[in-house]
């Protein structure tokens, strides 16, 4: 078993059954998310015949094996992790100033299948556990010894197609016993599935909500994002705007610009007639290249006006700043190395 599975309540638990009093289950995350400690052994304020108990139970507390990583000139790191059973899946490290960010996976490859991202050219191989996506985080911090403030569900996989092992990750992460992380400092982003905007409405935590949408109309989202032929825009834009009267949070959507595709002055239009009225913010990305795709990023005029049309229009937007993209660490650019060993 996992221990990066359970919850601080579920670890409670289970240290209940062996008649372990629940103040073990305390030193123990701590050990494990504020020491970052993944040895037993070291946990030296445990007795050393329960350390043998939870070892002799089969109580995992690694589940990715740091396989390589490759940085670039302004700080982002890209690390690829081995899982238990030979998988591999990659995570991205974005150090800034007053932040430091994890951009972390939620499956092996991906079955959503958007022409523009490399990570789904292998399609779906599975979900990950919620002890792999917790570990990313934790691995990460450990490797750069730095305190991480955000994370960002946006690296391998739709998180919305593994919602359950997702959201018990973020209890663990925002737990006060965990990684403490804020809500509003973790970030989901989704191609847009409709239940899972819908089941997030629901939840207790105030994290924040990505859409990616590149594209206005039906016709020339289904070309760039099969989902859309499952969920059409106008299904799309019901659940935005329900996720909107429920939670009263802002919602991200995420514009990937691609030459001649998704720029033109009638995609402006689209877009503003789509978005207008909303709490929401558009955050454009100067498309990453992905080998194998005949898309090429727009021209730095059309994109700076893109912007300045959609700000004129009463919708907040910026330009993604570029990060990771000389590593293929950007959006779009993460894969599965699955066929990559030597």
């Amino acid at each position: 078993m996992q221990i990066k599975d359970l919850t601080f309540e579920e670890l409670q638990s289970f240290l209940k059954e062996f008649q372990l009093p629940g103040y073990r289950a305390q030193q123990i995350f701590d050990w494990i998310y504020q020491k970052k400690s993944f040895d037993w052994q070291e946990m030296t304020n445990l007795p050393q015949s329960i350390r043998r108990e939870l070892t002799e139970k089969g109580l995992v507390i690694a589940a990715l094996k740091p396989v390589t990583s490759v940085t670039g000139s302004d700080g982002t790191t890209k690390y690829l992790f081995e899982l238990s059973d030979g998988e591999r899946i990659e995570s991205v490290f974005l150090p800034e100033q007053h932040r430091n960010t994890v951009c972390f996976s939620t499956q092996v490859g991906c079955g959503m299948g958007c022409a523009f991202c490399a990570t789904g050219k292998n399609g779906l191989i599975r979900n990950l556990t919620t002890a792999e996506i917790v570990d990313q985080i934790v691995r990460i911090a450990t490797i750069t010894g730095t305190r991480i403030t955000n994370v960002v569900a946006m690296g391998q996989g739709e998180p919305f197609a593994n919602y359950e092992a997702l959201l018990k990750a973020i209890r663990i992460l925002n737990h006060s016993q965990g990684l403490a992380l804020g809500a509003r400092r973790i970030t989901i982003s989704t191609c847009g599935i409709v239940p899972g905007i819908l089941k997030l409405a629901e939840e207790p935590f105030q994290v924040n909500l990505a859409i990616s949408l590149h594209a206005a109309e039906d016709q020339l989202r289904e070309r760039l994002m099969p989902i859309n032929k499952v969920y059409p825009l106008k299904a799309l834009m019901a659940a935005s705007k329900s996720y909107l009267a429920k939670t009263g949070r802002r919602i991200t959507y995420e514009y990937a610009l691609i030459d001649g595709v998704n720029d033109r002055p009638q995609d402006q239009v689209n877009l503003v007639q789509l978005l207008s009225g909303m709490l929401c913010h558009v955050n454009l990305i100067p498309l990453n290249p992905v080998t194998g795709t005949p898309f090429q990023r727009s021209r730095s005029d059309r994109i700076s006006g893109f912007a300045a049309a959609l700000n004129e229009a009463g919708i907040e937007t910026t330009i993604r700043k570029e990060r990771g993209s000389t590593l293929a660490a950007a959006c779009g650019q993460l894969q599965s190395k699955r066929l990559e060993r030597p």
